[in-house]
């Protein structure tokens, strides 16, 4: 979430007002679905039939949010209100049901969304019937969040800041700490968790002040999935989570939310559901290096974050092909959602020389390439390489170390989805 400056705030205010006024709203919910080709048309035939240029300029930008936010929120996205920088930081609805869903299991019966943005959290947890306190310190952003709420009657929006919430106002409480702050051109990512608005310092001194005799209460903090492990504190579950394949958040979660034993887990969303990968006392501990086998395997980045290599590799029977590199290798086909697979069909040292003759000969020309522990980059290969001319045929690339040793694996992609059986549980 970025906090955009005083004048920033108060320009995109005047922007949204158009479309908070009945008459702005109606016109918004009246228009077809946006296209970019002919949005010029359309902004003329809204001033043609007289309706304001701020007005037109407004609807169309909400019109053209809500096409962008289709991909997080579905069919939902039709009736709501964004801004931009509230769409891009706002947590899918898929990913904020599994949030939610903690809160409800826990038994949870009201929780304060702290620093809620545009609310896509609070919709979740509303959704279930937990009462709900969504709560930012931009009025731009509250504005937005009272207009996507108005669905749920047991949720609503106010301007304060979570360093002043008072943790007995509710149950729990769900973070969502600034991330990012405002830079020339953009934002800047925050590492150091520290620098977070309110600081991890901050999220964990809630944690224990919402609970009782010293321990911590149910409180759930969204952070950034490259937070270093030494920042984390020491009695909550970590949680990475990818969705996709992209690494969106690591997730705290605090008290009763946390589940017991679970050090760290990785989850996994796609279109087949979540998966979810655990790592408790004594879990596998890193796996040792060997041979390559008839299968590499490139772990989920939830995966490695999560520290999970070790058991991953304990159920696909898997070895590293180099200590410092989170490739696995094994001689079986073994399907998980927690990794992509590929058949090894050859190896050799890296040359560009020896691999382009390698290409012209098994008339190679559509490549996937991919590296870990190389400086060779992808894009600059494809260039000196010009693929297309030798032929046809696909394959994957991999670029990587094995036992030291620059080498270029020629492998083709697993088929097929995950097989049932390598989920363990629900996130």
């Amino acid at each position: 979430m970025v906090v955009p400056p005083v004048d920033d705030a108060e320009a995109a205010l005047r922007a949204l007002e158009p479309v908070l006024q009945p008459a702005g709203w109606a016109l918004l919910n009246s228009l077809p679905p946006y296209r970019e080709d002919d949005a010029l048309r359309q902004a003329a035939r809204l001033r043609e039939a007289g309706h304001p240029p701020e007005l037109v300029s407004a609807v169309l930008t909400q019109s053209r949010l809500r096409t962008r936010a289709t991909e997080k929120f579905g069919e939902f996205a039709s009736s709501m209100l964004f801004t931009p920088h509230g769409l891009e930081q706002a947590t899918r609805l898929p990913v904020a049901a599994l949030h939610a869903e903690r809160f409800q299991r826990a038994g949870v019966a009201s929780v304060a969304d702290l620093g809620c943005g545009i609310g896509g959290d609070a919709m979740a947890l509303a959704g279930l019937g937990i009462a709900v306190q969504a709560v930012d310190r931009d009025p731009v952003t509250v504005a937005v969040a009272t207009v996507n709420l108005i669905p749920f009657p047991n949720a609503r929006a106010r301007l304060g800041r979570a360093e002043g919430h008072d943790p007995s106002d509710t149950e729990g409480i769900w973070l969502d700490p600034a991330r990012r702050a405002p830079a020339r051109g953009g934002s800047r990512r925050l590492h150091d968790p520290e620098e977070y608005e309110p600081p991890l310092s901050t999220v964990v001194d809630l944690a224990h002040r919402l609970g009782r005799d010293g321990a911590a209460g149910p409180l759930g903090a969204k952070l950034g999935p490259g937070i270093a492990r030494d920042a984390l504190p020491e009695d909550v579950e970590m949680q990475w989570l990818s969705f996709h394949g992209q690494v969106l958040e690591a997730t705290a979660w605090f008290g009763p939310l946390a589940r017991e034993g679970v050090l760290s887990s990785a989850v996994l969303v796609d279109r087949h559901g979540a998966h979810r990968l655990d790592r408790r006392a004594g879990s596998a501990a890193d796996p040792e290096p060997g041979p390559l086998g008839d299968h590499v395997y490139e772990p989920d980045g939830a995966v490695i974050r999560a520290g999970l290599i070790g058991t991953l590799a304990e159920q696909l029977g898997a070895r590293t092909l180099d200590p410092t590199i989170a490739y696995l290798t094994g001689d079986t086909h073994t399907h998980t959602p927690f990794a992509r697979g590929y058949a090894v069909r050859d190896v050799m040292p890296f040359g560009l020389k020896r691999l382009t003759s390698y290409l012209r000969e098994h008339r190679l020309g559509i490549l996937e390439i991919k590296k870990r522990g190389t400086a060779v980059e992808p894009d600059e290969l494809r260039r000196k390489l010009r693929p297309r001319r030798f032929g046809d045929e696909s394959a994957t690339l991999i670029l990587t170390r094995i036992a030291g040793e620059q080498s270029v694996i020629v492998a083709s992609a697993h088929p097929g989805r995950p097989v049932p059986g390598t989920t363990q549980g629900a996130a």
